[in-house]
């Protein structure tokens, strides 16, 4: 007996997109057309740029690719402003940030285990607290922070920036949140149980569960810290002691183009200027690139419960 074969034996059916879909998709096309045009684009832009000549840059294709000889040359001038300031800078940045990190970590992971798995006086008066000042820009707070560290004398001083930077109620929050709900109440009180105290508990049962969120409070403070422009701008009057955001005003002060006063053999172009911004946010960027593993895994680290 011969089977027949129909031509659409195994073909799929064409399927007919509804009204919803398509104008879902045409949304969704927009969006990503207007990410491209205000975020992909000038970054792009910013990264040719910083291998062209000014005139190359003011009278050529935008998106024009530069030469390596240009290039060498902006590095050169931007090593060169104000006898090598820019690795200065970019070295206050790195150990602002991460001295502040440190002290962020110390305090917010056990502040977040206390407000979780603890119960004490005026803990909910902690966590409002937390909460509203969570809600304060922190341009708001730099006046009171200024007067508070002014009485102590610490102005001019590295602590000035780190201190107020080690203040991260964020973290304190994110942590308080994966520990109500990630970590399991009766492991920990087995391991009291077993004689454990309750510090031996938090550091032996707590901390090692925590190592996603923790690597998530830090990746946050990091960028915060690095990218933090008015307390430094504020706290420390000494170019010296500038970090990598405040050193790039005075970068900018020194372009002919921004400031027309700033004509003379320390100015700098507007190719040399957009390294600067270049290498400004490299840091980060690579941070965010060698630790997105545990940023995802501290991401959906409290999207279950016990």
């Amino acid at each position: 007996m011969t089977l027949s074969h129909s031509p659409t034996v195994g073909r799929r059916p064409r399927r007919t997109l509804t009204f919803g879909q398509v104008g879902g998709r045409t949304v969704t096309a927009l969006l990503i057309a207007t990410f491209v045009l205000f975020f992909a684009i000038p970054i792009v832009w910013l990264l040719l740029a910083t291998g062209k000549t000014t005139n190359q840059l003011l009278t050529e294709n935008p998106f024009s690719v530069g030469n390596l000889d240009a290039l060498v040359a902006n590095w050169n001038a931007l090593m060169g402003f104000q006898g090598g300031a820019v690795l200065g800078w970019l070295g206050n940045s790195a150990f602002y940030s991460v001295a502040a990190l440190v002290v962020t970590i110390v305090v917010s992971i056990p502040a977040g285990y206390a407000l979780a798995l603890s119960e004490f006086r005026f803990r909910r008066l902690l966590l409002v607290a937390t909460l509203v000042i969570m809600l304060i820009p922190n341009t708001a707070l730099v006046l009171p922070v200024f007067l508070e560290l002014n009485t102590v004398g610490l102005i001019g001083n590295p602590l000035a920036v780190i201190l107020p930077f080690s203040f991260f109620p964020f973290g304190v929050y994110l942590t308080y949140i994966y520990f109500s709900t990630s970590v399991p109440r009766d492991l920990l009180a087995a391991a009291r149980i077993d004689g454990c105290t309750e510090f031996q508990v938090f550091a032996r049962i707590a901390m090692p569960l925590a190592a996603p969120v923790i690597a998530l409070v830090a990746f946050f403070s990091f960028v915060q810290n690095w990218n933090n422009y008015f307390l430094p701008f504020v706290m420390l009057p000494s170019s010296g002691s500038y970090p990598m955001q405040v050193g790039l005003t005075s970068l900018l002060s020194a372009t002919p183009a921004f400031n027309p006063s700033s004509v003379g053999a320390a100015s700098i172009e507007l190719p040399t200027l957009a390294l600067a911004t270049v290498l400004s946010v490299a840091p980060v960027l690579l941070v965010f690139l060698f630790s997105q593993r545990f940023l995802v895994a501290g991401m959906t680290a409290g999207g279950t419960k016990e």
